[in-house]
């Protein structure tokens, strides 16, 4: 058996994934910035395609040539990046990794809104370029977390670890996902929010934690952004694409956004022509310490790395094995399939 792993987070030798999947599967690993996109040749070789950036696409034409590949596995949670249409008609089962990183997000989507409400990336940068004396009250984002409203959009694993870390800080939870049973705040003790809008309108700080979907794409943008209470903290460590940079940058001017903290931006690498992000790379005045950027980075630690290629790895060699699926993210459309039912 053959594993073809495109652009891994890893350098030098698969050992995890040798070892996870052992002597009799072969594995190939394929790096874009060396060698460009897999060749058609590539794929058509592998009995398990293993794709680790979101920036990689999968589209049909790859799924068409793929006639030995039996499975895709998403080193990641997201996969909008992939045609699973295409992939379930050809009678490929997708599975990401969904339970790898999710403290470590969780964590970053806290230190983001910690860096806004106690200005702790204002700070370092005024004092570290002399732009300020030893005053504490020269940065304006400043504020009392505790007591403050906190909105999780989406309390799905990483969601959930978000709010419950946001309680931790004496914190009113609140959150809004209409695809959770009427009556789970009440296990939470959070407050329920029926839109987007609510939560924003209500809340001090939201943090977002949806996948990207067709509902979901641009939820944060000028209606949301215009209902929201003044002076609201924006934290995004899902997908870039479920923002409206333009909106987010006319909130920051007009101060219907008090400061936004994003890890994740609709085009990535950063795009520096956008006129936020020339803000941004300018330091801005206008923003002062409002606008904090870190560069998809919140699933990352050394663990999590090693927890994510164990577990695709284990996912896709089980699957090849014995049939077994984990985490598929195309299960409906695929038994819709003739492929797969023949």
């Amino acid at each position: 058996m053959q594993i073809l792993i495109v652009d891994p987070q890893f350098d030098g030798e698969p050992e995890i994934e040798r070892e996870s999947a052992g002597p009799d599967v072969e594995i190939v690993v394929w790096q874009t910035a060396e060698r460009g996109p897999p060749s058609l040749e590539a794929l058509a070789a592998c009995d398990a395609l293993v794709n680790c950036r979101s920036r990689n696409v999968v589209t049909r034409e790859h799924v068409a040539v793929m006639e030995r590949c039996r499975i895709v596995g998403q080193a990641g949670v997201g996969f909008n990046h992939i045609d699973i249409v295409a992939c379930a008609e050809a009678g490929i089962p997708v599975c990401n990794t969904p339970d790898y990183g999710t403290t470590e997000v969780a964590d970053h989507a806290i230190a983001l809104a910690l860096a806004l409400v106690r200005g702790v990336v204002a700070y370092d940068a005024k004092l570290r370029s002399r732009a300020m004396g030893w005053h504490a009250r020269e940065q304006t984002t400043v504020r009392r977390l505790r007591g403050a409203s906190f909105g999780v959009l989406g309390l799905g694993r990483i969601g959930t670890a978000t709010a419950l870390r946001a309680k931790a800080f004496e914190t009113e939870v609140a959150f809004c996902d209409p695809y959770l049973p009427v009556g789970i705040e009440r296990a939470f003790g959070f407050r329920r929010c029926g839109t987007a809008e609510e939560l924003f309108a209500t809340c001090d700080i939201v943090s977002i934690h949806t996948p990207l979907t067709e509902e979901t794409a641009r939820i944060v943008n000028a209606g949301t952004l215009g209902v929201a209470r003044p002076g609201l903290y924006l934290v995004n460590t899902s997908r870039g694409g479920t923002m409206d940079l333009d909106a987010i940058h006319e909130a920051l001017r007009t101060g219907r956004l008090g400061g936004a903290a994003l890890d994740v931006l609709p085009v990535e690498p950063i795009d520096y022509a956008h006129p936020l992000l020339q803000a941004f790379e300018a330091s801005d005045p206008a923003l002062d310490g409002r606008l904090v950027i870190t560069p998809h980075a919140a699933f990352f630690s050394p663990d999590s790395v090693e927890d994510m290629r164990r577990l695709v790895t284990e996912t896709v060699v089980d699957y090849l094995r014995h049939g077994r699926l984990r985490a598929c993210v195309n299960g409906a459309l695929l038994a819709q399939s003739p492929r797969r039912a023949a």
